[in-house]
This record gives C-alpha cells, sequence and structure tokens, in this order.
C-alpha cells in the first residue's frame, strides 16, 4: 500500500526487469532532495545509461556541489527500488537483475580502530574490489582524495583500469575530482565521460544540475568558499595563491600532459630501448624518469646535469 501511495502521489513509473546486463534510466530523480526542495523547485532530471557493451563505466566530473554525489545516490536507490518490487521516480527504468550494489561515498575514519579516512577508504575500495561479480552495480565518490594528487590520481586510475579489465565488468559511475581521469576515455573502450553542467556569471557559478558527455576541467573550489561565506581576503589570497600555483607548474594542465604519456596496462610486456645496456645507462633512464623539469630551479637543473655528466664520463 506504501508503494501503491507513492507512486501515485510522486508519479512514479513501474520499472522493467531484465536479466541483460543494463542499467537504463530515463529523467532519473532522488526521491528524497525532491520532496526537500524550496516551494515551486523542481528537481532537474537525468538519463543515465550503463551496459557492457559500450558504456560499463562512466568518469563523473563537475564542480563541488553540482550534484555528482546525488546523481550516484538516485541511482542506487532507483536500482534497489526496482528490486523491491516499488514504482521508481523516473519517466522509464529497464534494470538488469543486481545482486549487489556496492558504494564508496563519502568520508569517515575510525579513530576507534586507528584508521585515517585514507584508510577506511581503502578497505571499503578494496572489499568492493574483491567481490564483485558480472551483476554488481558500483558506484565510486572521490577515491584516492584522502592522499596526495599523484598518489590519489595514480589510485583512481588502476581502479578504473581494473573494473575495465575484469572479467566481470560491473556497471560503475565513478565521480572523481581528478579531471585527468578524462584521458582514459581514449584509452579504454567501454569507458565514458560525463560531466554536470554549469554556468559562470562573472565570479558565480550557478550549478544548472543536468549530465552532459564529456569531461570537466574545473572543480570551482574557491567559488564554491565564496558560496559558502569565507572573507573575501581570504579568497582574493586563494586566487593569488592558485595563480602562483598554475604558474609554477607550467600550467594547469601539466598533470594531465603527464598522464596522456601513461600507457594501458597490459598483460603482455614488451622489450623497451633500454633492455640491455650497461648499468650506468639504466642510472641516467633512473634519474631521468625522476626529475620532474616544471619543479626544477635552475640551479637544480645545472646539478642535475652535473650528475649525468658524471655518469657518462668514462664513455668520453
Amino acid at each position: 500500500m506504501c508503494f501503491a501511495h507513492n507512486a501515485q502521489k510522486y508519479k512514479y513509473h513501474r520499472p522493467e526487469i531484465t536479466d541483460e546486463p543494463i542499467l537504463d534510466i530515463k529523467q532519473a530523480r532522488h526521491p528524497v532532495i525532491e520532496q526537500r526542495l524550496p516551494p515551486g523547485e523542481s528537481y532537474i532530471a537525468n538519463d543515465l545509461l550503463l551496459d557492457k557493451a559500450a558504456q560499463q563505466i562512466i568518469i563523473l566530473t563537475g564542480p563541488n556541489m553540482s550534484g555528482k554525489s546525488a546523481l550516484l545516490r538516485q541511482t542506487a536507490i532507483i536500482t534497489l527500488m526496482a528490486h523491491m518490487g516499488s514504482f521508481v521516480p523516473a519517466d522509464s527504468a529497464l534494470v538488469g537483475l543486481t545482486d549487489k550494489i556496492f558504494t564508496r561515498v563519502g568520508a569517515s575514519d575510525n579513530l576507534s580502530g586507528g584508521e585515517s579516512t585514507f584508510m577506511v577508504e581503502m578497505n571499503e575500495t578494496a572489499s568492493i574490489i574483491n567481490n564483485i561479480s558480472e551483476r554488481s552495480l558500483v558506484l565510486l565518490d572521490e577515491i584516492g582524495r584522502g592522499t596526495s594528487t599523484y598518489d590519489g590520481i595514480s589510485i583512481a586510475w588502476s581502479i578504473v583500469e581494473h573494473l575495465h579489465n575484469t572479467s566481470a565488468k560491473p556497471k560503475t559511475l565513478f565521480a572523481t575530482h581528478y579531471h585527468e581521469l578524462n584521458e582514459l576515455e581514449n584509452k579504454l573502450e567501454r569507458v565514458r565521460n560525463y560531466h554536470i553542467t554549469h554556468k559562470e556569471t562573472g565570479n558565480k557559478v550557478i550549478f544548472l544540475r543536468k549530465l552532459a558527455p564529456g569531461g570537466s576541467r574545473h572543480s570551482f573550489g574557491i567559488q564554491v568558499a565564496r558560496m559558502a561565506g569565507m572573507p573575501q581576503s581570504l579568497l582574493e589570497r586563494a586566487n593569488e595563491i592558485l595563480s602562483l600555483l598554475e604558474e609554477k607548474h607550467g600550467s594547469e594542465n601539466s598533470a594531465t600532459e603527464k598522464v596522456k604519456k601513461v600507457q594501458p596496462a597490459a598483460t603482455n610486456y614488451q622489450l623497451n630501448i633500454f633492455n640491455g645496456l650497461t648499468d650506468d645507462l639504466r642510472d641516467i633512464q633512473k634519474i631521468l624518469s625522476e626529475t620532474d623539469i616544471n619543479t626544477l630551479t635552475p640551479v637544480e637543473a645545472l646539478l642535475k646535469l652535473n650528475e649525468l655528466k658524471g655518469i657518462v664520463k668514462d664513455y668520453q
């Protein structure tokens, strides 16, 4: 009776359950958020498609507060409601039989157990990775944010690769602020980039909350801090620091340029040009691979050059 009452009152529709590994939802809504909106404001509904043929994994980017987490949550809730026998908050829903809904959403720690936020995040993600099946739905939000930038990108990147290459091929929504992960669409055939749309007006950001193909390049953290009421002097200083950091590293896409050079994981390894060379040349290879030229000062560059010269002096 409760299901029937809600379906009539909130205009839910009957989902179709299928044995096919697909999740195709039209004009999906979050059943809780839409009831808590201010009077006169309607929920921005979105379409979502996940399947094993062309769009197994969606990399979801967009500004802070744009609605990425809400999209993940409503996808899980609609899938669960369909399996409970309830109508769902969507115009239509084709839901493949699902055995498990895995979520890694939100930040938390385990102080009594001596576990940091990042450790809890890794424990939960490891549990997901080790228990997925071909009928699983995986929803991941900001994996890797609890550690340093490059560590986080590396972990998030390898998780996406693993979910793509594993035989189970679970349907996956992966929300992230690591815009570098957009490069995976060019490297993995069943990965697709989507973003939550927005509009910039002067120093303000208006969230349109509509899902669209393609990756986002900005998080608008400082603009969101302004909306939260941070002092103007603090925001101006944050903009100064951001400009200095971007200038120091060459451009805001410096990390993106690096990840473009990452090749997809392969089971068969090929020989490279350094195979069979001397130990001295291997030392040179190691030094060059560990050197970030974007962060070297002129003096450090000269010292590094002198170090390399010392290694090859025996060949002169």
